[in-house]
């Protein structure tokens, strides 16, 4: 069969890869892609917005299967759009429909959801121009440091964490006022929560769910996760912590309920739920959901997904994906991102990528690149590169991951020497 996948970064070339060696794949379109995808299908240059351009081509090329890897179109309701207009509805969408979007493109209408459901998670307050008060005696209520978030997309960079009272009144009555435009109209205050974050991913197709590799990312741009929060500064799967146990608790306690509970308020989901989780004492909280993989964290996700991950969206696409197997190799994977300097502030571009044709044992995926008009491959975004790598075991997979960092270079080349640091056997 015939699949387009929307997008251009790391999680896309790395779903590309993944589809690339299912024996149902025929053709694989990326929109836009980059200079990696290229390399598994062809790359189309189509607004990932423009639903009706999107449809026309699925239409021409006869794609069966329309893969969605960023959040924006999905909260945007790319999903209804192809359901509800019959001249695409042929084409099976993967990933949710607007309202079961909203889980990641409303974080109060998500901790509504997980009240509702009773699904832990930190105590909260969304808080508008209207109750603000209430915001700021919550705060006053609470101990530093302090969790502000801006309830709509803010292309990650939405989420404040304060250590000082006065700058989170401060900072609340400015993203009131439209420091993250129209995405923090609303803010939700948060109780501040203390363990070690864990990235897990489920397939559904609203009734039955597969569970994917944990993963465990490293979001500051700094060593020790210092500094400003990024897209993500490397994974790595599996994570330690997350034992037999703790499995069963997030099974029963959140993915569940959560799936019942779409289920219960009518919400047709299908594709794929990111719960972002933190451990707390050995118990599991949910911090965030999403409607979509993570990244970096689908690099190596899609490294130890041993199934076909096609078999796996037709499993989706016919509602069938209870009879279908999900097989996780047991090694340990591990990606290092490369990234511009000046990230995730002002950076430049187009600086030339050397190097990459002496990689043979670790696996790039390419997240902000391009190739210019003298066809040499050059830097495109703030994360540049994710190097990829199996190993017996954590170290191992480091190791090998850092090899093939060290064979690649371009002006400016950052990274972080520490991936996995706090999961290493002391």
């Amino acid at each position: 069969m015939n699949v387009l996948i929307i997008g251009s970064g790391g999680r896309e070339h790395a779903i590309a890869w993944k589809l690339n060696q299912s024996s149902e794949l025929e053709k694989l379109y990326i929109a836009p892609g980059n200079a990696g995808t290229n390399e598994f299908g062809t790359n189309v240059n189509l607004d990932i917005n423009n639903f009706e351009a999107i449809g026309d081509f699925c239409l021409e090329k006869e794609v069966a299967i329309l893969v969605v890897g960023p959040e924006e179109p999905l909260v945007n309701g790319i999903h209804d759009f192809f359901v509800n207009n019959s001249k695409y509805s042929s084409v099976s969408v993967i990933g949710p429909k607007k309202e079961g979007a909203k889980l990641e493109g409303s974080k109060g209408f998500s901790k509504a959801f997980m009240k509702k459901h009773n699904i832990p998670t930190a105590k909260y307050i969304a808080v508008t121009r209207e109750n603000i008060a209430e915001g700021i005696a919550f705060l006053e209520k609470n101990k530093a440091p302090y969790v502000l978030k801006a309830d709509g997309l803010a292309a990650g960079k939405g989420v404040l964490i304060l250590e000082n009272l006065k700058q989170a009144k401060e900072e609340l009555s400015n993203m009131l006022k439209g420091k993250f435009g129209k995405a923090s109209k609303t803010v939700v205050i948060e109780e501040f929560l203390k363990g070690a974050e864990v990235s897990v991913f489920v397939i559904t197709d609203g009734t039955a769910y597969k569970m994917l590799p944990f993963a465990k990312d490293y979001k500051r741009i700094g060593e020790g996760d210092t500094g400003l929060n990024t897209g993500g500064m490397g994974a790595v799967s599996p994570v330690s912590f997350a034992n037999n146990e703790f499995l069963d608790k997030v099974q029963n306690q959140i993915i569940i309920p959560t799936i019942k509970g779409l289920k219960k308020d009518g919400i047709d989901y299908s594709g794929f739920i990111f719960f972002g989780l933190i451990n707390v004492k050995k118990d599991p909280y949910v911090i965030e959901y999403n409607c979509r993989l993570g990244d970096p964290e689908t690099e190596v996700v899609m490294l130890r997904l041993k199934s076909d991950l096609l078999e796996l969206f037709d499993g989706i696409a016919t509602g069938t994906l209870s009879e279908r197997d999900v097989k996780i190799d047991p090694k340990t994977a591990a990606t290092i991102m490369l990234v511009s300097q000046g990230y995730p502030e002002t950076y430049e571009k187009g600086k030339v990528i050397k190097g990459l044709e002496n990689v043979e044992e670790q696996i790039v995926f390419h997240a902000g690149t391009k190739q210019n008009e003298q066809n040499e491959i050059v830097t495109n975004g703030g994360r540049v590169l994710a190097v990829s790598a199996y190993g017996k075991d954590l170290e191992t997979a480091l190791k090998n991951a850092y090899k093939g960092v060290d064979k690649i270079n371009f002006e400016g080349k950052t990274f972080r020497t520490d991936i996995g640091y706090d999961l290493k056997v002391k």
